[in-house]
């Protein structure tokens, strides 16, 4: 007997905890790309307000929106020329104060981004720095450093940008700049109080407007290695890898996130830092999370994570390890506007979207948190085929650094209609859509049981219902055939089939949510492959 679950609808207002933190589901709004209010082609605040009803809709309890501020987006606004301005992209100050109003009158919380690690190469203090030439107090603000070699002529040492090329580059008057990333982003010095006390102020800014939190940019760049020592890498820095570095998860980091708890407990509301982290461990990793430092840390060895059930359990047993030795909850995430997208990194195609319905519900049947990228709702797959001349990524320019292509996962989503843009906004989209998403649109999906968008939307109103998901129970692996992870959380069996072939299990209890049809036939079920399954038990 075939059996298809119907997708469950039920009130999605997020529950009031005071830590709501522990087990929120956060969905990122890469802003550009999320909705457009003005025809421009480019994603604003006014879009992300309008559009905030499929996010109360789908069931999220927060929504975290990358940076909106005054920039010359050299790399997407990741480069803060006023971190107390909306840029005009995005529309103006008083657009983000409407939104918050809005979000909390629909009961989502609104986490932004901030980037300590690096300014614009147009904020004041760097303009200062430079028109003041080598005697500008400025400079003490960031790593400026003489060069190598008789006429100084080479980087003072052997660092590299995560973007590829040196991580360093001469000004006119002979002195070397840092940047980790672009050379339009370069590095601040977190030794001078003078940039802990802007970033104290720039918190209590955004924190007095109502917002909730922060996801804090480069979490783990802040502090460098006292004298700056060369390397020796015989391959290309990563901001995602396994690699111990001079610039990344130096111990110094983490009196910073200290003072910062400390800035956030001083606000009422449970208002929280989220650390874009990444560290070689996962026990490092933990340490982000300590009671006394930040509430969530990215799990991006989850996301790097390959298809094999082996593999998942080890990563997933690690990351509970870990982050419960000091009392966190566990940050899941699958993917994010630095990554492609995971039903393209899981084979692409139909066995990419079987796959990424899959780890869908196996990521929200885990302990903890977890973090949905904007459209893997839809099931979008990465774009592979941009013309080079609709590239924005800076990483694109710089030769081998990151991977230089992740604009593929930027690309705006479709909310409705048949072609381009898609119900994205008025005019166009800045980067160009498939013509294949007609069919993967919010309107396309809505009402129809087995599209990608009704099966998060009845895992989310579950994960609310089930007081046994979310961080509401330890973890139980349970026994299972080659290939297949099971574990049980309080009244909840959750089953994953890896394989590309069905397996067949003793029935566990009785079905909730599957990501595929189920075979059930003499009290055993056959699961098809890259399948998952939740039970009630």
């Amino acid at each position: 007997m075939t059996q298809e679950l119907a997708p469950i609808r039920r009130d999605h207002s997020p529950a009031v905890s005071s830590d709501w933190w522990r087990d929120a589901v956060i969905y990122q709004v890469y802003v550009r790309s999320f909705a457009d209010s003005d025809g421009d082609g480019i994603g604003d605040l006014r879009g992300v307000r309008d559009r905030l009803p499929h996010l109360a809709g789908l069931g999220v309890d927060a929504v975290w929106l990358t940076p909106f501020y005054a920039s010359p987006q050299a790399d997407g606004g990741y480069d803060v020329a006023d971190y107390r301005a909306v840029d005009p992209l995005f529309g103006v100050l008083a657009d983000a104060d409407d939104l918050v109003r809005e979000a909390h009158r629909l009961g989502l919380r609104v986490i932004v981004d901030i980037v300590p690690n690096h300014t614009s190469d147009r904020h004041p203090w760097f303009r200062a720095a430079l028109d003041g030439g080598p005697d500008a107090p400025e400079r003490a603000l960031y790593h400026f450093r003489p060069g190598r070699g008789p006429d100084g002529a080479l980087p003072p040492n052997d660092w590299e940008s995560v973007f590829g090329g040196p991580a360093w580059t001469r000004t006119g008057d002979g002195a070397w700049y840092l940047h980790l990333f672009a050379p339009e982003q370069p590095d601040l010095n977190w030794e001078q109080p003078a940039v802990r006390e802007e970033f104290d102020s720039v918190f209590r800014f955004w924190l007095d407007l109502g917002v909730d939190g922060f996801r804090i940019d480069v979490a783990h760049g802040m502090v460098k290695a006292a004298g700056l020592p060369d390397i020796g890498l015989r391959e290309q820095a990563k901001l995602i890898g396994a690699q111990v570095l001079p610039f990344f998860d130096q111990d110094g980091v983490h009196e910073i996130h200290r003072a910062w708890r400390r800035l956030l407990d001083g606000y009422d509301g449970q208002r929280i830092g989220v650390a874009e982290a990444w560290a070689p461990t996962a026990e490092r990793l933990a340490l982000y999370v300590r009671p006394d430092e930040l509430h969530q840390a990215f799990n991006f060895q989850f996301l790097t994570c390959a298809w094999d059930a082996g593999a998942m359990r080890r990563v997933i047993d690690g990351s509970l390890a870990a982050t419960g030795s000091v009392g966190a909850p566990t940050t899941w995430v699958l993917s994010n506007h630095d990554v492609v997208r995971h039903t393209t990194r899981y084979g692409g195609g139909e066995r990419g979207l079987r796959r990424a319905r899959a780890a869908a519900l196996l990521t929200l049947a885990l302990p903890g948190s977890a973090y949905l990228y904007q459209g893997e709702e839809l099931g979008l797959p990465e774009v592979t085929e941009l013309p080079d001349a609709v590239r924005q990524d800076p990483a694109f320019f710089r030769g081998d650094g990151q991977d230089g292509l992740r604009d593929g996962c930027r690309v705006p989503i479709p909310w409705s209609g048949t072609s381009p843009p898609y119900g994205f906004g008025p005019g166009g989209s800045w980067l160009p859509q498939p013509p294949a998403w007609a069919g993967l649109s919010v309107a396309a999906q809505t009402g129809d049981p087995r599209s990608t968008l009704e099966l998060y939307r009845s895992a989310l109103a579950l994960r609310k219902e089930l007081p046994g998901l979310g961080d509401g129970g330890a973890l139980e692996w349970l026994a299972a055939p080659a290939g297949v992870l099971a574990f049980a959380r309080p009244g909840v069996v959750c089953t994953l089939n890896t394989l590309d072939t069905e397996a067949e299990l003793p029935v566990p209890g009785r079905p909730l949510l599957s990501s595929a049809a189920l075979e059930f036939g003499g009290g055993t079920v056959r699961i098809p492959g890259a399948a998952c399954v939740w039970w009630a038990v």
